[in-house]
């Protein structure tokens, strides 16, 4: 049943980037790479092509992908980085298409993940690996952190390697917004005081603001920990939809319509027409408000009791046709230097997966000498709320939409 219901509940694809490439066979990663030295892996990636799927939402990403991470696996490693866009249930569809076309090999080396991505990934067979613990760089994750070990509650196990680390936020115009709601019990009457000025996109990031909210509504926080429970998905989501459903009148549109994608909530709180938006990068403000896009007084912060902190991943696609050289590609996004780079609140802001502590001291140094952010809230352990089971987003997807949104 549970299989039945993750294949219905799959979103349809919208225009996927699918790109048939040729190359020889023996560059894949063979069934047993424990023998293969990385000097050797290395040398077979020279002069292939590895084909990646991400999300490409945001400019300062991509930024960082095409004018830093590309150019530099090229003039060190002769490896050609394609990106094309896609997550979440896209990435799914693709891999799912493939296998029902009968092809053994696919168009995509690896994919930038996380949460039920993964599962769903595991589900259908879709994930080379264990492959984390041949990377050299991995010897610095910090995997004393159950944030970046545990996805979603599932172990990672090698079967993903974590790239960043993020805490979701709420942005608000501190010009406008004198006094935000300290905490989601007070979030639907300062909604009721300021019809028009909130809503919750029907994407990721939404998803993690309402399970956020959900979880806000538990006596106790672990009640969501653990496995998928039907009982505390069905008391807690009933309490959230209610909610909402009060709220409607207020909401942007008077809850009528809602914004398809974080860029168009973001776009419309810049523009003045919503108070809030949202980031799961706590410090995306920073960089927004550096690039002109958000107003310079922007602000975010951590809703109490607490928001989700989660890890985002990055993943091995079974029969990808340039393993290998997706392998190096891994290995370099998580060196010292790139996260570093990446970590900058002016290039991307992207919270690191490395123990900086275990580092050689010359990266300690660059680490520790990293612009603070000035508009984001420092963290705090205990406003960080574990992610539950893959299948509470699952379920959050289509639930809100027929519950809440009235959009199919």
């Amino acid at each position: 049943m549970k299989n039945k219901l993750f294949f219905q509940q799959i979103i349809p694809v919208f225009a996927l980037f699918i790109v048939l490439i040729g190359c020889e066979k023996d560059k894949r990663v063979p069934q047993d790479i424990a023998g293969m030295s990385w000097d050797t892996i290395e040398a077979r990636a020279k002069g292939q092509t590895v084909h990646m799927m991400m999300w490409m939402g945001d400019p300062l990403i991509n930024a960082y992908m095409n004018e830093y991470v590309r150019p530099e696996l090229k003039n060190r490693f002769d490896i050609n980085l394609e990106i094309a866009s896609g997550q979440g249930s896209q990435i799914v569809n693709h891999l799912i298409t493939e296998k029902e076309a009968g092809k053994s090999t696919s168009a995509l080396d690896m994919v930038w993940i996380n949460g039920e991505t993964f599962y769903q990934l595991r589900q259908i067979d879709a994930l080379e690996g264990p492959f984390v613990d041949k990377l050299p760089n991995s010897k610095w994750i910090n995997w004393d952190n159950p944030f970046i070990g545990m996805d979603f509650q599932q172990p990672v196990n090698g079967m993903e390697c974590p790239w960043g680390n993020v805490q979701l936020t709420f942005i608000y115009d501190s010009a406008r917004v004198i006094q935000p709601p300290v905490n989601f019990a007070a979030l639907p009457e300062w909604i009721r005081s300021h019809p028009g000025k909130f809503t919750i996109p029907l994407e990721f990031t939404g998803m993690t603001v309402l399970k956020s909210w959900m979880i806000s509504m538990a006596e106790k926080k672990e009640e969501f920990y653990g496995p998928f429970s039907e009982e505390t998905y069905n008391k807690y989501s009933s309490m959230l939809w209610d909610t909402l459903n009060e709220l409607k009148p207020y909401l942007w549109k008077e809850g009528k319509s809602f914004p398809e994608s974080l860029s168009a909530t973001h776009q419309m709180y810049a523009a003045g027409e919503l108070a809030f938006t949202f980031s799961n990068n706590d410090s995306e403000v920073d960089n927004k408000v550096k690039t002109g896009f958000f107003p310079k007084t922007s602000k975010a912060y951590f809703i109490e009791p607490g928001t989700i902190q989660n890890s985002h991943y990055l993943g091995l696609i079974k029969g990808g046709q340039s393993n290998l050289a997706a392998m190096v590609v891994i290995n370099f996004l998580i060196s010292p230097e790139a996260q570093s780079r990446k970590m900058d609140p002016e290039i991307w802001g992207d919270g690191t997966v490395l123990d900086i502590q275990r580092l050689p001291e010359k990266w300690q140094e660059t680490f520790n000498s990293i612009p603070n952010r000035q508009r984001a809230p420092k963290r705090d352990i205990n406003k960080a709320l574990m992610e539950p089971d893959p299948e509470y987003m699952i379920r959050l997807y289509k639930d809100y939409r027929d519950h809440v949104t009235d959009i199919r």
